[in-house]
């Protein structure tokens, strides 16, 4: 070690007693702010940093901490995290992981006896940190060509969590927190359907009031379960969800509004509400400017080469089939199209359209189709109450109805 960053045993010894001193301290006097800081590993606070810097000078840590009782009763806290603090420093992930995992389950334990839910910050705080090591952990394998597995130890180690938070009193405010981290942990490992466990008991116990919990938390959870409704295509759910965390979420914090709409947007789609191009341009969202043009225009074509020219980017965040599904409106609204341009030829002739005519249309827009297939997506259109009328098969002509025949699909506007 260079001799600049060379700390005596005196001081090494200070440093250690003066941290151990806080956390006694942030105990006795139910201090959650200054616990949480303790625990802030990943965020490399400059206190913590003088902390792993003298555990690498003075080696006998735990004869500190059983050397008085103030401490020495929250050995199994305090000797694993002194161990993942010094790990962290030395860059052994896994191994810091392994240690932090250790003393969050006995802080749980603690928590679990304390009468008041005073320690929820610090709580939160160990919750995020385990996540967050989890994942470092697991790259760490991952470059050693070993199986990452941490974070779904993280995952099981938080449903414990949850479950302490889960009961009647004070500390159930702190279960949707807690919720948000298992949704990060089951979104990133693809175990989304791990996540109906926990929602269940979140939207069916009778101990929860949802608007109980802090906002931040709120917002989070409708996100996620927003997202859950669209991987299972129930989109006035996923309507419901999104527009709430997109109207309660704060304006200023425009990644996570971003997020949000990334997939509000498919589903307003998917229920025919069409967004500004000026929302777009203002969060960045330019992938879904040819999709709602094609949607306007009623152009398959324009369509599918936005799917195309966007398609990882659409598989990554899981929207790719709510869009492809799609289709089905603009063969609604090239339908439209034409029967408006019939109309201005003749208006008696207007709601007789021939399949031919659908045919040539979409030939113009270089898609090539037989009489069979167009028949089979009008009978679709029909089918979904996309379009009224009914299907003449003898004569190839779709007959459309003289009272709206192009049912408008509800749903309200995107407003952030």
């Amino acid at each position: 070690m260079a001799s600049s960053s060379y700390i005596s045993m005196g001081e090494a010894h200070r440093r250690l007693t003066d941290f151990l001193n806080r956390f006694a301290d942030a105990v006795s006097s139910q201090d959650a702010k200054s616990l949480s800081l303790i625990f802030s590993i990943s965020s490399n606070p400059p206190f913590l940093l003088s902390v792993s810097h003298a555990l690498l000078t003075f080696q006998d840590a735990s004869r500190l901490i059983r050397q008085a009782d103030r401490y020495s009763q929250y050995a199994e806290i305090l000797l694993p995290l002194f161990r993942a603090l010094q790990s962290y420093r030395l860059k052994n992930l896994v191994e810091s992981y392994q240690a932090f995992e250790k003393a969050a389950n006995a802080f749980t334990q603690e928590f679990r006896n304390w009468e008041s839910a005073w320690a929820l910050e610090a709580l939160y705080v160990i919750a995020y940190e385990t996540r967050i090591l989890a994942e470092r952990a697991d790259r760490e394998l991952a470059s050693n060509g070993k199986t990452p597995e941490k974070l779904k130890g993280a995952g099981s180690f938080l449903m414990k969590v949850f479950g302490v938070l889960a009961g009647k009193g004070s500390k159930r405010v702190g279960a949707l927190y807690v919720t948000c981290q298992l949704f990060k942990i089951y979104f990133k490992l693809g175990t989304v359907h791990l996540c109906k466990s926990v929602t269940r008991s979140i939207e069916t116990a009778r101990i929860f009031d949802f608007e109980e919990f802090p906002l931040r938390d709120k917002v989070t959870y409708m996100y996620y379960t927003g997202r859950l409704e669209v991987y299972n295509e129930n989109f006035s759910a996923a309507d419901h969800k999104l527009s709430y965390a997109l109207s309660h979420c704060n304006p200023r914090k425009e990644r996570n509004m971003r997020m949000i709409l990334k997939y509000l947007i498919p589903v307003k789609l998917s229920i025919g509400i069409l967004p500004k191009t000026s929302l777009l341009e203002k969060y960045n969202l330019t992938e879904y400017n040819n999709i709602v043009l094609a949607l306007r225009r009623g152009d398959l074509r324009l369509l599918r080469r936005a799917l195309q020219e966007h398609e990882d980017q659409f598989l990554r965040s899981g929207v790719y089939l709510v869009l492809e599904k799609l289709e089905l409106q603009v063969y609604q609204r090239l339908l439209k199209k034409i029967y408006i341009i019939q109309k201005q030829k003749d208006q008696n002739k207007a709601h007789q359209i021939k399949l031919d005519l659908i045919v040539r249309a979409l030939k113009w827009l270089e898609i090539d189709m037989d009489v069979d297939e167009v028949e089979c997506i009008m009978s679709i259109l029909i089918y979904k109450n996309l379009v009224k009328g009914y299907f003449a098969h003898k004569s190839k002509v779709v007959v459309l109805s003289k009272q709206d025949p192009f049912p408008r699909l509800t749903g309200k506007a995107v407003n952030p």
